[in-house]
């Protein structure tokens, strides 16, 4: 049986004269993982701030369309785009180092990203419980601590709890595990399978490592000079690979001695 379709989009995407996607098309059910696989240049993190309608910051322009649970995102005002990020988009980017203000206590920025969507005050216990979510101590001592205190893979675990505050339907991780080590890069991989499917959030798994979203994704897409050159299940990728850009990506995997 079919899932619901969550997300479908139609994105071409440049920088003044360079065109970076080139009419790329997707879909995303809901509960799925989806993995956009493709080397660094290749336009990842363009997908991922186009979807988002963000590009404009980074001096590009996005063309086409995207459409979130029946919503046209193109037909929105900054405003309304605005209510979708982080509401029924959570964003978890690469580097915890460069997105969390290492000034800022684990509890201030809670309550700010709770603020940022919500007109009422948080639960007792409701950051506590999204810390535990996300295996992180929701004692006292841990949320007094400022962000720069923490370690590489504990302020990734914070990025993801920031996104999946709001509950949102979609979640894009941009390499978000590119920054940690291999064995706490195998930990997050297991929080993000495990949080799809205890919670049913889609999620769009970025990234320029095959190997790292093998186990955990429903469908692999390959991004290849600004197009999917090929999609399917981890199955088809991994054992038939199709095209040439997918064989070579495949025969570059480390295998084991």
């Amino acid at each position: 049986m079919s899932r619901e379709s969550l997300l479908s989009y139609t994105l071409t995407a440049r920088y003044g004269d360079a065109v970076v996607l080139r009419g790329v098309s997707g879909t995303l059910a809901r509960g799925e993982i989806a993995a956009l696989v493709g080397l660094s240049g290749s336009g990842k993190s363009t997908m991922a701030l186009a979807l988002q309608r963000l590009l404009q910051y980074r001096g590009g322009v996005a063309e086409g369309s995207i459409v979130l649970e029946g919503t046209e995102l193109m037909g929105l005002s900054g405003r309304g785009m605005r209510v979708v990020r982080g509401r029924r988009i959570g964003y978890v980017p690469q580097s915890p180092g460069l997105a969390l203000n290492p000034k800022v206590r684990v509890r201030t920025l809670l309550q700010e990203t709770w603020r940022a969507h919500e007109d009422r005050r948080m639960e007792p216990g409701f950051a506590e419980n999204v810390l535990g979510r996300v295996q992180l101590p929701g004692d006292r001592e841990f949320l007094d601590r400022h962000a720069g205190e923490l370690s590489t893979g504990q302020g990734q675990r914070l990025l993801i709890a920031l996104a999946i505050l709001h509950g949102p339907s979609l979640l894009i991780a941009d390499e978000p595990t590119s920054a940690l080590d291999a064995i706490t890069q195998a930990a997050v991989l297991r929080l993000f399978a495990d949080l799809n499917r205890e919670s049913g959030t889609a999620i769009l798994f970025i990234s320029h490592d095959l190997l790292s979203v093998a186990g955990i994704a429903h469908r692999v897409d390959i991004l290849h000079e600004g197009t999917v050159v090929e999609s399917g299940p981890p199955t088809k990728i991994f054992g038939e690979p199709e095209h040439p850009f997918t064989r070579a990506l495949v025969e570059a995997m480390p295998r084991r001695p």
